[in-house]
């Protein structure tokens, strides 16, 4: 019932180099590494998927070309262990699912905000130029940058410094629900992170 999309797979070890190497990963923006947890224990299951995870950031190394990734960690405490040099990485566990039944559950206004985050119709998180909201190059605050977007329809909650991509103290450059009166001076490459519907 697919329209517009094809499908294809290869079955194999997703830690076995030699099938990664077929696949030409450097093809896609995009990879979803999901764990093995239906097959194996927890600490087993994130093995596997920090050890696949090490195999694609060599490969993209390699080639010099990039894609994102989004894995699937059984037990959160893992997730210092897979984190890598790379604010695109995300990674995701039950943690999550936990965290959101709860708020909902102290909260029930907030079930239609996360309904309309996770509908494929309704807003998405974006990275967009600085300077589509605020002049690069002078010390602006966070008030002006959510007013800026407030004007064009969507809600600022964030911001990446792109001199800070590489740097793990600094949480690669992403900074989320900053202090709205904390002064920052955006560049050409900064993004600011909205939610937005386009």
């Amino acid at each position: 019932s697919l329209r517009r999309l094809s499908f294809e797979y290869e079955q194999g070890e997703t830690t076995d180099r030699q099938v990664l190497d077929r696949l030409d990963l450097t093809s896609f923006q995009h990879i979803i590494l999901l764990c093995y947890a239906d097959q194996l224990d927890a600490q087993a299951a994130d093995a596997k998927t920090m050890i696949t995870l090490l195999h694609l950031r060599d490969i993209e190394r390699k080639k010099g070309e990039s894609y994102s990734v989004v894995s699937e960690m059984v037990d959160v405490r893992n997730r210092a262990l897979a984190a890598v040099a790379k604010a695109d990485d995300f990674i995701v566990s039950d943690e999550l699912t936990g965290l959101l039944l709860t708020q909902v559950s102290e909260n029930a206004e907030l079930l239609e905000v996360f309904r309309d985050l996770f509908d494929a119709e309704g807003s998405e998180i974006y990275l967009k130029p600085a300077g589509d909201y605020v002049a690069v190059g002078r010390e602006v605050n966070f008030y002006t940058v959510a007013e800026s977007a407030r004007r064009r329809g969507e809600s600022a909650i964030g911001y990446r410094l792109e001199r800070y991509a590489g740097d793990s103290s600094r949480a690669y450059g992403v900074r989320v629900n900053p202090p709205k009166a904390e002064a920052v001076t955006f560049r050409p490459e900064d993004k600011i992170v909205v939610l937005a519907e386009d």
